[in-house]
């Protein structure tokens, strides 16, 4: 099977619009979560999320183009361009069979769902847009990005709700592996911090309401955490073979080695230890790689009561004896949690950890719960050489992934 490698990176997130200035405030330990402004949020019972700010979506497409889409396509499309464009990939005639797009989201466009059906409620059925159905539906990140840069390969998305991201980067490393594909735009994108996201999950009470503290309501492994903080945002990476990539003498961020999946058959959204277990130990099974070559873990570690407490026993169980020698951090202090975005933004950490030897912190940890007693790289980020790092997330239905990136160069 082919080697495949990361070689275009591209973000929209609370943190920074851009891979850079995203990266640059992670490794600082800036918080991007702040009071809604984006409605009124006064009847919610909570008020805070991490809301992408000062966002353009540039010369990708015309305002009149742009005000047919969803934000989760906006996002999904800066992201996209980002990474295809940081690639340096030429598409031609020969190769543009051979290079396709995969681009999850875990609910697509809700805001333009609830701004139509204001429109239904108060104008009428004449009213509706033409554009609404392919404004918001998931796959469009994919199809878009397609036409703009002309790729003909695999056009697909993934829904697998907070594991979509990361699917659908995985999924895109199974194609080039096998042949499917030769190069993959692959990630996630969402934008749910509108009136019925935030009341959806406040109402399943999953969310924080620390809202007289926003920047530290997002409390991954601290015993004082709440619930998770609703945040919005794309992650996108460019995946090629490695023999593609060294033939056209390509930067190489990483190479992926290892991809696992699993399900919990256990709870409609409630994590299962094991379930988790499982998923990480394929990917190491994947790999091919004994667990003490893992020295970093980016955790899904959404700062809820029991999703951080069974990943932590989830690490424990697959890593065993190695598990204290491995450094641990949820950048969902600082970006809240994307849902189906989530897994896309944060491979694309992971992958910059591997390629800076940067682990970014987990901030607002400064009360350690009893049961979450890994070293979680509070506060501050730190230096170290990371050859292999290991990247969770997990869904509601019980659905898992776990993806392993390589530092290039590296022998197994």
């Amino acid at each position: 099977m082919k080697r495949v490698v990361v070689t275009g990176l591209g973000m929209v997130s609370p943190i920074g619009n851009n891979v850079k200035d995203a990266w640059d405030a992670a490794v600082a330990g800036r918080s991007g979560i702040r009071r809604i402004s984006k409605f009124d949020a006064e009847q919610f019972p909570v008020q805070i999320a991490g809301e992408v700010s000062n966002f353009e979506l540039g010369d990708l497409f015309s305002p009149k183009e742009s005000r047919t889409m969803d934000s989760f396509i906006h996002f999904g499309l800066a992201a996209g361009a980002e990474a295809f464009l940081d690639s340096g990939f030429e598409v031609c005639e020969k190769t543009q069979y051979k290079v396709g797009t995969l681009i999850g989201s875990g609910i697509g466009g809700l805001p333009l769902i609830e701004k139509t059906h204001e429109t239904l409620s108060k104008k009428g059925a004449r009213r509706i847009s033409p554009f609404f159905v392919p404004g918001s539906i998931i796959n469009m990140i994919s199809g878009h990005l397609s036409i703009k840069y002309g790729l003909k390969g695999p056009n697909l998305a993934t829904v697998t709700a907070c594991s979509s991201g990361l699917h659908a980067i995985g999924l895109a490393y199974r194609l080039i592996q096998m042949g499917d594909a030769e190069a993959m735009l692959a990630g996630g994108s969402e934008s749910t911090v509108s009136p019925l996201g935030i009341g959806g999950f406040a109402a399943a009470r999953a969310l924080s309401t620390r809202d007289c503290e926003p920047e530290g309501a997002s409390r991954p492994f601290d015993k004082l955490r709440d619930g998770f903080v609703l945040g919005e945002g794309a992650g996108v990476m460019f995946l090629e073979s490695y023999d593609s990539a060294v033939k056209r003498n390509a930067k190489i961020y990483a190479e992926v080695v290892g991809f696992g999946m699993s399900g919990d058959a256990f709870h409609m959204t409630a994590p299962d230890k094991e379930g988790a277990s499982k998923c990480m130990e394929a990917a190491l099974i994947d790999a091919k790689i004994n667990p003490s070559k893992i020295g970093y873990i980016n955790a899904h570690g959404t700062s809820t009561p029991l999703g951080d407490k069974n990943e932590t026993y989830a690490i424990k169980r697959t890593f065993q004896s190695c598990t204290k020698e491995i450094i641990v951090s949820s950048t969902k202090s600082m970006t809240g949690h994307l849902l189906g975005g989530a897994g896309g933004l944060e491979s694309v950490f992971t992958v910059l950890s591997v390629f800076n030897d940067i682990i970014p912190p987990t901030i607002n940890l400064e009360f350690p719960d009893d049961e979450c007693d890994l070293d979680y790289c509070p506060k501050e980020a730190r230096s170290k050489k990371i050859y292999f790092a290991l990247k969770n997330n997990f869904g509601f239905g019980g659905t898992n992934g776990s993806l392993i990136f390589k530092k290039i160069g590296v022998d197994l």
